[in-house]
């Protein structure tokens, strides 16, 4: 595809964490991102961040950060997002649909009905929200005539990770992506779904807290923030993404292939081995 610098991104749920990370890495100069979330002030959220943070230093860095407060869980808000890409610029190139709700019990042990009913909320924010945010996108990207959509996702889809509200909302995001990949493929548009590894996040700084010596073998296979959209953003340039579209994607072995290494030059494993495959769809299609 090779976009050009002046590409047009929108990155949702990048207060912080994996969203943070991508909307950095793609946020080079010449392109501007919309970066949307809810935090709109420090200490609104438990955890560090906030959409004009992310924003400020993407244009720090020589893009053009456009801060959005967004709620995903609000259609009438998401379609006033694209609204305004579209009054903006009249196109998009990429889309990554990142926003998510964790619940606080996300890491609970035992079984899903001991847990709270609302686990269920990473079904809205998540799965519903990747398909409300692609419903309003796909338009733009079809008349730009090229495009990329990526869901972030992870391992949990095919293995036991957190409970089946986790597992079903990522399960979903990778069968979205290469069902949306079907209809778009006419255009030129992708949309492929990127299972991520263990991220060094805020969120992950602070469950860790002050046992630095317990975590030694996380931090020595965790991936930046950062690392996934630097994948993302040698996908978009990579002149063979078509035939990768509709496809589940492991971001570590996309980078090997790709050439891309962590931002402090580091090589970060596939988890394949212990975790499971990707999976794989069928090819029939029934309309």
């Amino acid at each position: 595809m090779g976009f050009a610098n002046d590409r047009i991104v929108v990155v949702t749920g990048a207060s912080r964490g994996a969203g943070k990370g991508i909307a950095l890495a793609l946020g080079q100069p010449g392109t501007t991102v919309y970066v949307t979330g809810r935090t709109e002030l420090e200490g609104d959220a438990p955890l560090p961040g906030t959409v004009a943070a992310t924003a400020a230093e993407i244009t720090a860095r020589g893009g053009v950060g456009v801060p959005v407060i967004c709620d995903h869980a609000d259609d009438a808000a998401v379609e006033r997002l694209f609204s305004r890409v579209a009054s903006d610029h009249g196109r998009l190139d990429i889309l990554v649909n990142n926003a998510l709700a964790v619940p606080d019990e996300l890491a609970l042990r035992g079984p899903f009905w001991e847990k709270p009913l609302s686990m269920q909320k990473i079904l809205d924010v998540g799965m519903r929200s990747t398909y409300v945010a692609s419903w309003y996108a796909a338009p733009l990207l079809v008349a730009n005539g090229a495009g990329l959509i990526v869901n972030t996702s992870s391992f949990g889809a095919r293995c036991y990770m957190h409970g089946p509200a986790y597992g079903a909302g990522k399960a979903a995001v990778d069968k979205m992506a290469h069902d949306m990949a079907l209809d778009l493929k006419p255009f030129d548009v992708a949309a492929i779904s990127l299972w991520m590894g263990m991220l060094k996040t805020e969120r992950t700084a602070a469950a860790i807290g002050g046992n630095v010596e317990a975590y030694k073998q996380f931090a020595a296979h965790a991936e930046s923030a950062e690392f996934p959209g630097l994948v993302i953003d040698a996908l978009a340039r990579d002149p063979k993404l078509m035939a990768r579209t509709g496809q589940v994607l492991i971001g570590a072995e996309v980078a090997l292939e790709l050439g891309v290494t962590d931002i402090d030059g580091n090589q970060p494993p596939s988890h394949r081995g212990f975790l499971g495959d990707p999976t794989i769809f069928s090819d029939a299609v029934v309309q």
